[in-house]
């Protein structure tokens, strides 16, 4: 069986493509010496089988080997055509993490930093009609302060919010056959003002470029640029107005042709704006339901087992009330996002910082690459609304945050994508922010209510003994609370006493929630979270995602009608 067959990039979507998914040859490195061996080479002795894309920590991957791994290989071979290496041949990976090494036919092809995004190389001059290979060296360490671990767990075994490791490769391998003329890289920028989309595009070579917009089915628009070549930018009148809306998506789709190569992709009309206190779609408040969601898988760890798995859990989410979610501590496979977008989800791109010494200016070249090629890859997506690229970033060891690097990316990000807001780091010790948030998991209702009932008048009780406060102009949310346990397992945790019966849960989770719908300067919520992940129980789901209540009584908490929406 091969997993994971569907396209990973529906943004960008080329028909000639071939999934390099399946069992490949594996092979361990514990003491990272596998280059000075020769694993690279033809004769080298792979002693296992994986199944790409799960990590060798996970059952799926036939390993589940937990420990920790200095550096793994991976190794197969995929058969070329004469026609298929006519033009460009494009080796791409969905994630490696940490550092990946590739090699196609025993010859180093480029390397790749940071564990989370997409890279891919250009191998037409590695590759020959026939039998080739690719091997992969993939390098990490997850006590390395200078690398993002997220919620990788930096001890042997789980422990407390830090789970399976993930080492590797954990997103869909392919092989994309272009022209030797094509489009490189596109951005798009819809304004349902003007019910238009401004699109500039990257292209090598020199030909006719054509867009061409439609909305189920029926032609919205068409621009041709003749004889075009380098980059160009322009604006394509759309004929009908369709927004992109909660809980029903509605996507535009888009088809780029520049000479011989053709590209398919989509968008999504909307608006978004931050004002008054407010969250405002399309010109309308709207109240952020969001939850928690880790995007961890019992079988697969860091990895869905299908595409269904994906949309299925913000289907589980929506059933509960949601209308979106914080993506926490991890930079989310874009399946995932088109599923958001399809959907109509509200959803905030965030960084795995957790891991790394945020007291060391050095670790600026670890964060911002990887970072702003996040923000590159998933800018075009409508349904996020915010980016967030650090989480609670406390002191580290007894040496201060260094604040220069958190307004650093902060500035780096505005800059990379100034059409939505910056949180520079949730919940703690912000430097310079557009949204201010706090997290809290008070679990008594009543003292929730206290922190929070002079919001209008700009005053907040600050969680952290922190070196900020609430200037009273900035739109105001709480980004985590509740994580209120529920579980069989004795073992398991969650935050505060957990409640002794189902009706003292329930009543527990409308108290908090209640607490903010009804806060007229609150604009959202976060809760604190979709599906227990291993130790960790106190989600709504459990971890194999069996609701813990019936989802419509959790929806009835959620969903009504909040303060700043009237």
């Amino acid at each position: 069986m091969i997993y994971r067959q569907e396209h990973p990039k529906p943004q960008f979507q080329r028909a000639n493509w071939q999934n390099l998914n399946g069992s490949w040859q594996f092979r361990r490195d514990d003491g990272d010496s596998g280059r000075e061996q020769g694993f690279f080479e033809p004769d080298a002795v792979f002693d296992q089988m994986i199944e790409v894309p799960f990590c060798p920590q996970s059952k799926l991957s036939g390993i589940a080997y937990k420990d920790f791994m200095q550096a793994v290989w991976y190794r197969r071979s995929f058969t070329l055509t004469d026609e298929q290496r006519n033009g460009r041949v494009v080796l791409h990976f969905g994630a490696v993490d940490y550092e990946a090494i590739v090699y196609v036919n025993a010859r180093e092809c480029g390397r790749h930093k940071g564990g989370y995004v997409s890279f891919s190389f250009d191998i037409t001059e590695f590759v020959a009609e026939g039998e080739n290979t690719v091997v992969v060296c993939a390098r990490d360490n997850e006590r390395d302060p200078m690398i993002p671990r997220g919620k990788q767990c930096e001890r042997f075994a789980s422990s407390g919010c830090s789970y399976t490791r993930t080492t590797g490769i954990w997103q869909t391998v392919w092989l994309e056959f272009t022209p030797k003329q094509y489009i490189k890289k596109v951005r798009l920028h819809p304004s349902a003002e003007t019910t238009s989309v401004q699109i500039e595009a990257e292209m090598v070579g020199c030909a006719d470029f054509m867009a061409e917009a439609s909305f189920a089915g029926v032609p919205m628009g068409q621009t041709v640029i003749s004889s075009a070549s380098g980059s160009v930018c322009f604006t394509l009148p759309l004929q009908e107005k369709h927004l992109w809306e909660l809980g029903q998506g509605g996507l535009y789709d888009l088809t780029f042709t520049f000479g011989e190569d053709r590209v398919e992709s989509y968008f999504g009309l909307r608006s978004i704006e931050y004002r008054d206190y407010k969250f405002f779609l399309n010109g309308r408040s709207v109240f952020q339901r969001l939850i928690l969601d880790q995007g961890f898988y019992p079988d697969g760890v860091y990895t869905a087992p299908d595409d269904q798995e994906l949309a299925a859990d913000i289907d589980r989410s929506m059933a509960m009330g949601f209308n979106g979610a914080r993506l926490h501590e991890k930079i989310f496979e874009e399946r995932f996002l088109y599923h958001c977008d399809k959907k109509g989800y509200l959803v905030w791109g965030e960084y795995p910082n957790w891991g790394i010494d945020v007291s060391d200016p050095k670790v600026i070249y670890s964060v911002l690459p990887e970072w702003l090629e996040a923000v590159e890859r998933d800018r075009n997506h409508p349904s996020i609304v915010g980016w967030c690229p650090f989480n609670e970033t406390f002191d580290y060891q007894g040496r201060q945050q260094f604040n220069d690097l958190i307004a650093l990316v902060y500035h780096a990000t505005k800059a990379a994508d100034p059409t939505r807001p910056c949180i520079d780091t949730s919940g703690n010790f912000h430097v310079i922010t557009d949204i201010y948030d706090v997290h809290s998991y008070e679990q008594s209702p009543e003292a929730f209510y206290e922190s929070y009932k002079d919001l209008a008048n700009g005053q907040v009780k600050e969680v952290w003994s922190g070196r900020q406060r609430y200037d009273g102009k900035k739109p105001f949310f709480v980004s985590e609370y509740g994580g209120i346990r529920w579980s069989d397992d004795q073992n398991g945790w969650g935050y505060g006493n957990g409640p002794a019966t189902p009706e003292e849960f329930l009543a527990r989770l409308k108290g908090l929630t209640d607490v903010l719908l009804d806060n007229e300067r609150m604009f959202g919520l976060c809760y604190t979270q979709l599906t227990d992940v291993e130790q960790e129980q106190n989600g709504l789901y459990t971890y194999d995602r069996k609701p813990k209540f019936p989802p419509e009584q959790i929806a009835a908490i959620f969903a009504r009608k909040a303060a700043i929406e009237k």
